[in-house]
C-alpha cells in the first residue's frame, strides 16, 4: 500500500497555530508516532527539541514533549535556537531524533514542526509518510510502560556549542577586526547566537531585529523584508549587513551602499572562492528552478555546472548528496555548505562571504557582485480550492508564454509548499517581455479563479 503525506509538506508540518494541523492534539500524536518510529533496541532513546521565538512555540513544545515522553523517549530542550543548530546538535549529541518548532520566514501566527534524523539530515518523504500513517492509528498499546516513560532536561550550553561550531567555519588565519557589521536576526531564533559569533570574531556589531516578543518575528525585518537591513547599513555607515530569517536557515546580504545581494550572488561568490582554494567537491553547484540564468551562465564561464532541483532546501540537499557536491542553495537565501552543515545555515554562509571581504581587502559592493542577472520577475497569485495549475486553460497560456520567451528565457509556475499560492516567475534578456509574460500568466490564473 502506498502511503501518502497530507500533514507533511515540503518542509515538515506547517499551518496557523492552534488550528489544524498545528494543534496540541496533532503535536502530541506526532511526538508519539515519531518517537515510536525511532526507538530501536533497549538503550535510552533521546530527542533534541528546539524552537524559534513565536508565542505558540511554548504550546507546541509542551505537546511534543508530552508525546515523546509517553513513547519512552528522553527529551533535551534547548529553547530558541537556529534550525541548523538543531541539526548539528542532534548529530553531535547522538540523539535519535531532532525537532525544530518553526514556520521559518512566515509571520508569527503560523508555526511548524521540522524533523531531523540522527545524521542531522531532514527525514525522507518515505519516513515522514510512515510517521503520518502511524498518527492515524491507535498507539495506546505501544506507549511506554510506567517505568519506561521518558525524562525531560535542558541543555544549558547549546548556544555556546553552536556559536563555536559556526565560528569553526571561518578561516582561523582571519579576523573581522575593523569591520562594522549590521546583523538583522528577524526577531527570531538567532537573536543571541549570530551577534555573539560575529563579536567574538572581532567585528563591531550593530544589532537590529534582535528583540523578540513572541509576535514580532519576521515583522518588517529579516531576509523577507531586507529593506530594514539596507537602510540600517547606510544609517550606521556599516561595511556590510546580514539578514537572517526567523529560524536562521536563510541569509541575504547588504553591501556598504545598501544594495541587496541575493542567494544567487552568494552562491556564485562562495563557489568561486572554494574553487580557487581547491575546496570545491566536483564541478556541480546545486540550485533550484528559481535561480537566475545569469548564475548559470556565470558558472559555465568558470567551468562549473548548475544543477537545478524543485524548490526547497531538502531537494537541494538530496541532489547534493547524490552528486557529491558540497555547495548548494536557493535564490531566497538558503545556503547549504555540506562541509559544515547538513541543512541551510545562514550564519555559516555569511561567514564565508565575510572571509572573502576580509581576504580581498575590497568593499562588499565589489566582492559580492559576481554576475549580471537576467531580468527576472516573480509574482504570487492566491487561490482557493483546487490548484489552477491543473486547468487546461492555464496549460495553454503556459505554452503560449514559453513560446514567446523562446530558448533565451524561462517560465516557472509552481504551487507554494506552505501557502495557497501559485508562484509565477519568468526571466529573459528582454525585461519588457518578462513583465508582459508574467502579467498575462497572472491574469489567466486570476480569470480562471473568478470563473470557478
Amino acid at each position: 500500500m502506498v502511503k501518502t503525506r497530507k500533514l507533511f509538506g515540503t518542509d515538515g508540518i506547517r499551518g496557523m497555530a492552534n488550528r489544524f494541523p498545528m494543534t496540541v492534539e496533532v503535536a502530541q500524536k506526532l511526538g508519539q508516532a515519531a518517537g515510536l518510529r525511532f526507538i530501536h533496541g533497549t538503550h535510552r532513546h533521546s530527542v533534541l527539541l528546539g524552537k524559534d521565538t513565536r508565542l505558540s512555540g511554548y504550546m507546541i513544545e509542551c505537546a511534543l514533549v508530552s508525546g515523546f515522553l509517553s513513547a519512552g523517549m528522553d527529551v533535551t530542550l534547548v529553547g530558541p535556537m537556529p534550525t541548523p543548530a538543531i541539526a548539528m546538535l542532534t548529530r553531535s549529541l547522538r540523539a535519535d531524533l531532532g525537532v525544530m518548532i518553526s514556520a521559518s520566514h512566515n509571520p508569527y501566527g503560523d508555526n511548524g514542526i521540522k524533523l531531523f534524523g540522527p545524521d542531522g539530515f531532514k527525514l525522507s518523504d518515505e519516513t515522514e509518510a510512515d510517521i503520518e500513517a502511524a498518527m492515524g492509528e491507535d498507539l495506546t498499546h505501544m506507549l511506554a510502560a510506567p517505568d519506561q516513560i521518558g525524562r525531560a532536561s535542558r541543555l544549558n550550553d547549546a548556544a555556546g556549542r553552536y556559536v563555536e561550531s559556526a565560528k569553526s567555519s571561518f578561516p582561523r588565519r582571519l579576523r573581522l577586526d575593523g569591520l562594522r557589521i549590521v546583523i538583522d536576526c528577524a526577531n527570531g531564533a538567532a537573536y543571541r547566537v549570530a551577534p555573539t559569533a560575529l563579536w567574538e570574531l572581532g567585528a563591531e556589531v550593530v544589532r537590529i531585529g534582535c528583540d523578540p516578543d513572541g509576535i514580532n518575528i519576521n515583522e518588517g525585518c529579516g531576509s523577507t523584508r531586507p529593506e530594514a537591513l539596507c537602510a540600517a547599513v547606510q544609517r550606521h555607515r556599516a561595511d556590510i549587513g546580514i539578514a537572517l530569517d526567523g529560524d536562521a536557515d536563510r541569509v541575504l546580504i547588504s553591501d556598504e551602499k545598501g544594495r541587496l545581494v541575493d542567494g544567487d550572488q552568494i552562491l556564485a561568490l562562495i563557489s568561486h572562492s572554494w574553487a580557487r582554494q581547491g575546496r570545491l567537491s566536483g564541478r556541480h553547484i546545486v540550485a533550484t528552478v528559481m535561480s537566475n540564468m545569469g548564475l548559470e551562465r556565470y558558472l559555465e564561464s568558470q567551468g562549473l555546472e548548475l544543477v537545478r532541483t524543485a524548490v526547497g532546501d531538502r531537494y537541494v540537499v538530496e541532489k547534493m548528496r547524490e552528486l557529491g557536491a558540497n555547495i548548494g542553495g536557493e535564490q531566497s537565501g538558503h545556503m547549504v555548505l555540506s562541509d559544515f552543515a547538513t541543512t541551510g545555515d545562514g550564519l555559516v554562509a555569511a561567514l564565508q562571504v565575510l572571509a572573502e571581504v576580509v581576504e580581498s581587502g575590497r568593499p562588499a559592493s565589489e566582492v559580492c557582485r559576481m554576475f549580471r542577472p537576467y531580468p527576472q520577475l516573480l509574482r504570487n497569485v492566491r487561490f482557493a480550492g483546487r490548484s489552477p495549475l491543473h486547468d487546461p486553460q492555464v496549460h495553454e497560456a503556459r505554452k503560449a508564454a514559453e513560446k514567446r520567451l523562446g530558448a533565451r528565457g524561462r517560465l516557472v509556475l509552481r504551487e507554494s509548499g506552505t501557502e495557497p499560492l501559485v508562484r509565477v516567475m519568468a526571466e529573459a534578456e528582454d525585461e519588457a517581455l518578462v513583465n508582459a509574460v508574467v502579467d498575462d500568466m497572472c491574469e489567466a490564473i486570476t480569470a480562471i479563479q473568478m470563473a470557478g
